[in-house]
């Protein structure tokens, strides 16, 4: 690499590896402005990103570039003299130094400035105020905050995705390109293999992509394989304990690199790092506060800590939404729940993040049906960490198992709309084991986990918990638990294909819950009994469809819309309505990938291929139950048990074997089942509509396709009124009535307002 004519930049002793964006950024930010700090973690590569940039833009710099490293001062008072010596100034007082640097074309560059942040601020703005032609580039872990400054946050290196990967796909990310360069250097025969790159990939993600760490375990391959340093970073800290000679005492062990963070931390930025390491997966501000404000730390103060340690690299600030998630890389926060254990303060902070998971799981449940369903759904996926770790704790315990019960139980929405039933499962049944107390929480568990039993397709194994909850319910006088557990044996009595029974239990359960004013569970037993009249061929069917779309609408609960949408795609398909029935399949499968919800995918996509094999589109039938095959084994269940559903399955299937080839529906089948979720999603939305539809004018048409709610915001729209005078004709939200025009707009394929008052006008007679 070429060097500047002056200048004391040294030389680089191993390869340089990735960081291509931030070299680029680094230099257009260098050239725009005259003061660029470079901040981040420790052991991110702040030095050597700094150096790279400072030796590519060598040529720049007439005069030099100069690089000062000011980890080795321990206070201020020698910073001038420090940086004049570097330099080559012959005197050393701040004028001098000053007036040296005044005509001169000069990069400097300031290493490890986070310990003397007021000094060197104070230095570099007096220095750029008297040399014009002066750039300074700085690095610390956290910002100078001097006038004019530009920041560049240096991220880890990129990491391999969970996903399974070949050698040349782990080896396209950076943090594993630097670990077998590294790892090769201490033993000259290692690469990254297809064998041992799944391995890599996961050491890689586990160390955040922090160079220096990925360094220190990269050395361990003198003695151990990639698979024994994965077992042992359970104790980081003691494994990762020899870099080399040369670097200085706070880069040899990655215990010394995080201490010297500490170290630069107030009392009381300590004690908020430590009680921050409770939380797995990031928090939002309101969960710091309810865990984090208590001894030691005042309510009012919180903020302002927080803010240092964003501003110290400690803590990550993410999300441009409605919410800020806050969250430390993983050694960080180990580091953190050491320090935390050893104040003997572990056990308070885990009871109040505890309690904090029981408020979250509680009101989820309250405002789940309702106008913020998406947002509890997508909220609930983030603090899927948060709730594991409470569990765990709760369960692992003396005397908490109450808690994860509690927990557990009022998460059984989300269960159905985002997780595998067997996760809800799995956290029930240990908790039922360790609380065998005879309280409302342990009758309302024992329907959940009923529940989600049948949903894994064993009534047998729920039928104990239904008998044993009901008894229960019944001895403690418990409406609410009464009425979970005759739902429940509702749904068991459906998916039995004891329709009548059926019918029977849930428009019991459907009473009971609307006279406690429960209104998800009401909408809940109200789908399940439209699916039973679908079922059953009732003619009640398409009415009961029609309520169910309505309930959830007027709730603007989108998960709930897409199941409505779903039955009533299923009640179409009864009737013979394909073009219907396709259409209202595909809304539910749009609402479905909105909301992350595989299992309801899976149960669109099988529902699609009923209908294509019934429009004769047979190809696309089979590739579609291809699809459905590979959701249902990613989240390890199947069609819910649903006798009558398994034998649509089976009887769809056995049609296309019989006007496929047997080579044909495999090859289908297969393509179907190597697409990921997303993948067979957006392949059935682009799919065409139903060939063999019925053939209705298109007036007729738009009244039969559009749910009640629809054609009335379509009247509304026909007669002029914008969505803000629907909204309030409605007793709606805007937001609502605008969701509402545009699903009217793409059930019709109009693209235009005025598309559907002609439509609507050529409906009306003569004189209205």
């Amino acid at each position: 690499m070429a060097r500047s004519r002056a200048g004391n930049l040294p030389l680089e002793l191993t390869s340089f590896v990735g960081r291509r964006n931030e070299i680029a950024e680094g230099k257009r930010l260098l050239t725009a402005g005259r003061l660029l700090t470079l901040t981040g973690v420790g052991g991110v590569g702040k030095t050597r990103l700094a150096r790279r940039i400072a030796a590519e833009m060598s040529r720049e710099f007439g005069d030099g570039v100069w690089l000062v490293d000011l980890a080795p001062l321990v206070a201020g008072a020698l910073l001038t003299e420090t940086v004049a010596d570097a330099v080559r100034c012959p005197r050393q007082d701040p004028a001098s130094l000053a007036e040296y640097l005044h005509d001169k074309r000069l990069l400097l560059v300031l290493d490890n400035c986070e310990h003397l942040l007021p000094q060197v601020a104070a230095l570099a703005g007096d220095l750029l105020a008297m040399a014009p032609e002066l750039r300074v580039l700085a690095t610390s872990r956290q910002a100078l905050h001097v006038p004019g400054e530009l920041v560049l946050e240096v991220p880890p290196l990129t990491v391999p995705g969970t996903a399974e990967m070949s050698m040349d796909g782990a080896l396209e990310n950076e943090a594993v390109r630097l670990f077998e360069d590294r790892a090769a250097a201490a033993v000259h025969e290692f690469r990254v293999t297809d064998a041992n790159s799944a391995a890599v990939a996961r050491l890689c993600r586990r160390l955040d992509g922090i160079p220096l760490a990925i360094e220190l375990a990269a050395v361990r391959v003198l003695v151990l394989s990639v698979e024994q340093i994965l077992e042992r970073l359970e104790d980081r800290f003691r494994l990762l304990t020899t870099g080399p000679t040369t670097a200085p005492p706070r880069q040899k062990t990655l215990r010394a690199l995080v201490d010297w963070s500490y170290d630069l931390c107030s009392e009381e930025e300590r004690t908020l790092w430590e009680r921050l390491s409770v939380f797995s997966g990031g928090c939002g501000l309101d969960a710091i506060e309810y865990v984090c404000s208590a001894d030691g730390i005042a309510a009012e103060s919180l903020m302002d800590l927080l803010t240092q340690l964003v501003d110290k690299s400690i803590v990550q600030r993410r999300g441009q939404s409605s919410e800020v998630r806050f969250e430390m890389l993983d050694t960080l926060r180990q580091y953190g729940w050491k320090r935390l254990v050893a104040s003997g303060q572990d056990q308070a902070v885990r009871l109040r993040h505890r309690d904090w998971c029981r408020w979250l799981a509680a009101r989820s449940e309250d405002e789940w049906f309702g106008e913020h369903q998406m947002d509890w759904l997508g909220r609930l996926i983030q603090e899927q960490g948060n709730v594991r770790s409470a569990l765990e704790f709760c369960l692992g315990e003396p005397g908490e198992a109450w808690a994860a019960l509690e927990i557990a139980a009022a998460m059984w929405s989300h269960r159905l709309s985002w997780s595998s039933p067997s996760e809800g499962h799995h956290w029930l049944e240990r908790a039922l084991a360790q609380e065998p107390g005879a309280g409302a929480g342990r009758a309302k568990a024992l329907w959940v986990d009923a529940w989600l039993i049948l949903l894994r397709g064993d009534p047998q194994a729920a039928k104990p918990l239904l008998e044993e909850c009901q008894a229960l319910a019944e001895r403690l006088g418990d409406e609410a638990q009464l009425a979970g557990a005759l739902h429940i044996t509702g749904f068991a009595a459906l998916l039995a294909g004891d329709f009548s029974r059926a019918m029977e239990l849930l428009d019991e359960a459907l009473t009971r819950r609307r006279a406690l004013g429960h209104r998800g569970h009401a909408w809940v037993a109200l789908f399940q009994l439209a699916m039973t009249a679908v079922l059953m061929d009732d003619p009640r069917s398409t009415a009961l469809c029609e309520e169910v779309l309505e309930t959830a609408e007027h709730a603007n609960a989108e998960w709930s819309i897409s199941y409505a949408l779903w039955v009533a795609a299923l009640d179409r398909r009864r009737q013979g309505a394909l073009r219907e029935a396709v259409t209202m399949m595909r809304d539910a499968m749009r609402l479905k990938v909105r909301c992350n919800d595989h299992l309801g995918l899976a149960q669109c996509l099988e529902g699609l291929a009923w209908i294509l094999a019934d429009d004769e589109q047979y190809e696309q039938a089979a590739r579609m139950l291809g699809a459905a095959h590979m959701v249902w084994q990613s989240i390890g269940t199947s069609l819910p048990g649903l006798g009558h559903l398994v034998g649509a399955h089976d009887r769809c299937e056995s049609d296309l074997r019989r006007h496929l080839t047997e080579r044909a529906f495999k090859a289908a089948f297969d393509r179907g089942a190597e697409l990921t979720p997303e993948q067979a999603a957006a392949y059935a939305l682009d799919e065409k509509p139903a060939r063999h539809a019925e053939s209705a004018q298109p007036e007729s048409y738009a009244t039969s396709i559009l749910t009640r709610r629809e054609r009335e915001i379509a009247d509304l729209v026909a007669k002029g009124l914008s969505n803000k005078q629907i909204a309030e004709t409605l007793v709606i939200a805007q937001r609502t009535a605008e969701c509402h025009v545009e699903n009217v707009l793409r059930k019709l394929n109009f693209s235009s307002r005025s598309q559907i008052v002609k439509a609507w006008e050529s409906r009306r007679p003569d004189g209205e």
